[in-house]
């Protein structure tokens, strides 16, 4: 698996927490840690800012985004309000998680609770060519629900 380095900046509120770890040796993303001092609730439909303290400058032509944990999403109903949410390589402050409540009971997050994922990956601008037509797919101009619900077969 290919390795890139990245430069993290533990800040004061994250102090003592451990850094982003891959779970397994294939994980594509690595955990993100609450930095709260104590304990946030977030009530059923209740959205908050959760603080990482993490900071990173990632390379140039890198992002990484902000994903949710699926056992979270599955056990709780929590999730991220924006998924992905994105870290753009010019971005240096705090990596903030917008956590969402969508379950039927409060959620408590604790200081050090593993709240996202972190996944870095390439990233290639568009360079946009107007045309006054688009060459032909056999889905064409077909949108939402288009191609149905149950598989070929």
């Amino acid at each position: 698996m290919q390795q890139l380095t990245i430069e993290l900046k533990q800040l004061e509120h994250g102090a003592g927490l451990p850094l982003p770890e891959y779970a397994t040796e294939q994980s594509a993303g690595c955990d993100l840690l609450a930095a709260v001092d104590g304990e946030i609730t977030l009530a059923p439909g209740e959205r908050r800012l959760i603080p990482t303290g993490l900071a990173i400058a990632l390379p140039e032509g890198y992002e990484a985004q902000v994903r949710p944990r699926s056992g979270l999403a599955l056990k709780h109903g929590i999730s991220l309000v924006n998924t992905p949410g994105t870290i753009d390589a010019d971005y240096r402050g705090e990596i903030g998680v917008i956590l969402i409540n969508h379950g039927q009971e409060v959620f408590t997050v604790s200081r050090g609770m593993r709240i996202a994922q972190l996944l870095v990956a390439p990233v290639i601008q568009a360079r946009w060519q107007v045309v006054s037509t688009l060459s032909d797919t056999g889905r064409g101009a077909g949108g939402f629900g288009s191609t149905g619900m149950r598989a070929a077969g």
